[in-house]
């Protein structure tokens, strides 16, 4: 519990009307939510404006209100305050009510089209095999020191955040890894958090059903950057064209890492097999269990924030060379009849490619490359005949399929697939709606040494139809159609 005047420290606000001098017992952004001696703050949504839910709030028992327009009768019960807007005022009331614990701990957010989970997840499981407790903030999951804790969102919204990280500081955490994603940062779900580092991996297609253009969706990622504190780091990768965009405004110490240009930290792919990879990194050979030249990018940008993190080179290398990343990418298994089964998250082009090049690389040429892919439905749209041309010309045979089709009907989503399928690509390319029989037939029609690539959902457990998750598993899926050979 806290007094209002201690939850609006620092913020900006155009009118005050009551008094601060009233006692806080939660901030939330939710009407469902208010409990007695609760900060209601009426956030502008997609779909809800919260200011239509004012007056609820104040008859469930809130006692302070944060808003852009006062409503036309204002209740006595309840003290106003006006702000220009609820969504970046949000962030710091959450931080102020939680005591700011990004400023007790160590936080450094990873953002970028593609690696963002691996990267983080890689940090997180690093600094706890060096003993250090560990908060992870990830799509796949959160955790503190091994509790795992369900995630729902890339990067929970504010109130969330702060209260996880809350916990973290109880929990005697060092650091916390995050996520950070564009609609984290065009949403004001960081806003008051304060980072000791960023890091960026990369920018391809995607989100634009949400941004856009592909400049709103560069500048949201930047403005995490330009959000960096003096005393932060700011990494980027300098091979991404625009990895030095990320550092044009930011006040943080500016690093970059890369394997094709000239960077502060440098790595070399020496080979690379389905076992893993043998870098040479800034002078040292080390092997890795991961698999890759993108995951090569996330290794390093691992190992460089590590370094920056004041930690030792040796140290670093030995426990990096342990670890296997996140869950969904990149995750093999082998048939008795040596079909080889690859699960990935790959849900933009680019990653696609990368994960298919990478098979290009390993394989030995008379294998073939099996890819199930589907796209996503009530999302993006334009990068549906771009994700099955890309698969089609790193594949030798192609089953178009459903994904997570929302409200969508799945067949239409895999006609817009179909548009972007070229004349001479549309004799090894096959639509199956149900994912299920997709990889079946994947199966069926592979040959002992083929590589099977199920692109797309990697971790995820459900299958999103009409409102409902359904239980579903790409990698259970294949390893029961492996059974049955």
């Amino acid at each position: 519990m806290r007094y209002l005047s201690e939850i609006i420290e620092g913020l900006a606000f155009t009118k005050l009307q009551g008094s601060a001098d009233v006692e806080i017992t939660a901030v939330v952004f939710d009407s469902r939510k208010v409990v007695p001696g609760a900060l209601f703050v009426a956030v502008r949504g997609t779909h809800v404006d919260g200011h239509d839910y004012i007056e609820q709030a104040i008859k469930d028992g809130a006692v302070a209100i944060v808003c852009e327009d006062l409503p036309g009768h204002t209740a006595e019960a309840a003290d106003f305050l006006m702000v220009q807007n609820s969504a970046e005022a949000l962030g710091i009331l959450a931080s102020n009510f939680y005591a700011n614990p990004s400023k007790k701990i160590k936080l450094v957010g990873v953002t970028g089209t593609n690696g963002k989970t691996t990267t983080a997840t890689l940090l997180y499981q690093l600094f706890r095999d060096l003993g250090y407790k560990c908060g992870l903030l990830s799509t796949v999951e959160n955790q503190i020191n091994g509790r795992v804790i369900p995630s729902t969102h890339t990067t929970p919204d504010p109130v969330a955040l702060n209260a996880l990280l809350d916990d973290m500081v109880a929990q005697s955490c060092d650091y916390c890894f995050m996520e950070v994603s564009s609609h984290a940062v065009a949403q004001h779900r960081i806003d008051g958090l304060t980072f000791a580092g960023g890091i960026f991996s990369n920018l391809t297609h995607d989100h634009l059903d949400y941004h856009k253009t592909f400049d709103s969706y560069l500048k949201a990622k930047k403005g995490f950057f330009d959000a960096l504190p003096k005393g932060a780091f700011a990494l980027t990768n300098v091979d991404d064209r625009n990895g030095n965009v990320m550092l044009q405004n930011t006040k943080a110490f500016k690093k970059t890492y890369g394997l094709k240009n000239m960077a502060d930290f440098k790595v070399k792919v020496l080979e690379n097999q389905f076992g893993g990879l043998l870098l040479n990194v800034d002078g040292d050979e080390v092997w890795f269990k991961m698999v890759g030249s993108f995951n090569a990018y996330n290794l390093l940008a691992v190992y460089a924030a590590a370094i920056l993190l004041g930690q030792e080179k040796s140290a670093v290398l030995t426990s990096l060379s342990k670890l296997s990343g996140a869950e969904g990418r990149f995750d093999y298994s082998i048939a008795p009849n040596k079909i080889i089964g690859i699960v990935d998250y790959a849900h933009t082009p680019d990653a696609v490619q990368n994960v298919l090049s990478t098979v290009q690389d390993i394989r030995k040429g008379t294998e073939k490359v099996i890819t199930v892919i589907g796209c996503g439905g009530d999302r993006d749209k334009t990068k549906r005949p771009v994700m099955a041309k890309t698969a089609c010309d790193w594949s030798d045979k192609v089953i178009l399929t459903s994904d997570n089709p929302r409200t969508e009907d799945p067949a239409q989503i895999i006609k817009d697939m179909e548009a972007g399928v070229d004349p001479g690509n549309q004799r090894k390319t096959i639509s199956i709606v149900d994912r299920r029989e997709a990889i079946k037939t994947a199966v069926h029609l592979a040959q002992p040494g083929d590589i099977i690539v199920l692109a797309g959902k990697g971790h995820e457990k459900y299958q999103e139809i009409n409102g409902v998750k359904n239980h579903f598993d790409d990698k259970e899926e294949l390893l029961n159609a492996f059974s049955k050979l």
